[in-house]
């Protein structure tokens, strides 16, 4: 019997990158997963949830809304565990408080009122990012380690126009008051831009950078970490699953610049023109490190970037993204 078996839980948000194999990797587990979506008769949006092994006898599609306050009361009640992936990823907005900041702070503050009313739920998993942990006005060098006591600065997210950050950052901030004052037991996991094979059709936020080097496009010029899919969904399962599991955790593999990712892609696919331009032509930014001892705790042991770039890249052949 795997961990499981006769328990219940929901996934928001159930059709987005992480959140897929988080599902998957529950219904591998015996659980029985109740999955929010926006529109669950969208089939393109949602078909491949219903392709995963043990779909079709423990996954249960649900419609509810961030906004809406009381649209997940129904879907947790009876829930053993909550993990709450839903919030919007733009970079590109005309109106920040509304695309971005309210989704991500009130539905946040909706799912967490929802647990709040439901006794049987005895802990919640909270994607956050790590935008809510390295933006602020500290230096960052290749000797600095980022760690879960590090949180980002809504002022200075505010200032440099970082919106989505902003919405990350304060979405963190308000989950953790309401915790502490409602007594609900969170942990929170704070992934880099993650990279692996994707089960949804479309290419999301963080792949899309690996294509646009695919596709010749000149990277910009920033040092970001990146960590595996499969890693961030199993450190959720773990973080649920184990008792001592507390706080926060920094899901890092590893910082490169992007002309390191353009490297990394150019030395495994050597036939295919990788970008090695970079936007500006300033001295690059330089890269900086995560710790990684808390991640490990949960058991987790980091799949190389090397391996997880060329997941993706063999994911987007198989979907016919790209053709080479």
């Amino acid at each position: 019997m795997s961990n499981g078996e006769g328990k219940l839980v929901c996934v928001t948000g159930a059709s987005g990158y992480i959140a897929s194999w988080i599902v998957k990797f529950l219904l591998q587990r015996g659980y029985t997963v109740r999955a929010t979506v926006r529109d669950p008769s969208n089939h393109k949006k949602v078909e491949h949830l219903f392709k995963l092994d043990g779909a079709k006898e423990r996954l249960h599609l649900f419609k509810a809304d961030l906004l809406e306050e009381g649209s997940f009361d129904s879907v947790i009640q009876g829930c053993d565990g909550v993990f709450h992936t839903a919030s919007p990823v733009r970079f590109i907005v005309k109106d920040p408080q509304a695309e971005l900041i309210d989704p991500a702070v009130k539905g946040t503050l909706n799912v967490l009122k929802s647990c709040a009313k439901s006794p049987s739920v005895k802990r919640v998993v909270l994607t956050s990012s790590v935008s809510a942990v390295q933006f602020n006005e500290r230096p960052k060098s290749p000797e600095v380690v980022v760690d879960e006591t590090w949180f980002s600065d809504p002022v200075f997210c505010r200032e440099s126009k970082l919106w989505y950050t902003l919405s990350k950052t304060l979405a963190e901030d308000a989950a953790w008051k309401f915790v502490n004052e409602n007594k609900i037991d969170m942990v929170v996991l704070n992934p880099s831009l993650v990279s692996g094979p994707l089960l949804q059709p479309e290419v999301n936020y963080s792949v899309e950078r690996i294509l646009n080097l695919i596709n010749g496009v000149p990277f910009p010029n920033s040092s970001m970490g990146w960590v595996d899919v499969k890693d961030v969904a199993k450190a959720h399962i773990q973080a649920y699953e184990i008792a001592s599991a507390s706080g926060r955790y920094c899901l890092v593999e590893r910082v490169v610049h992007y002309s390191e990712l353009a490297r990394i892609l150019g030395d495994l696919y050597p036939t295919i023109q990788i970008s090695n331009r970079c936007e500006d032509n300033g001295p690059y930014v330089p890269t900086y490190q995560y710790s990684q001892e808390k991640a490990k705790s949960l058991g987790i042991e980091f799949t190389p970037l090397e391996i997880s770039i060329k997941g993706t890249v063999e994911s987007f052949r198989e979907k016919k993204i790209v053709n080479f």
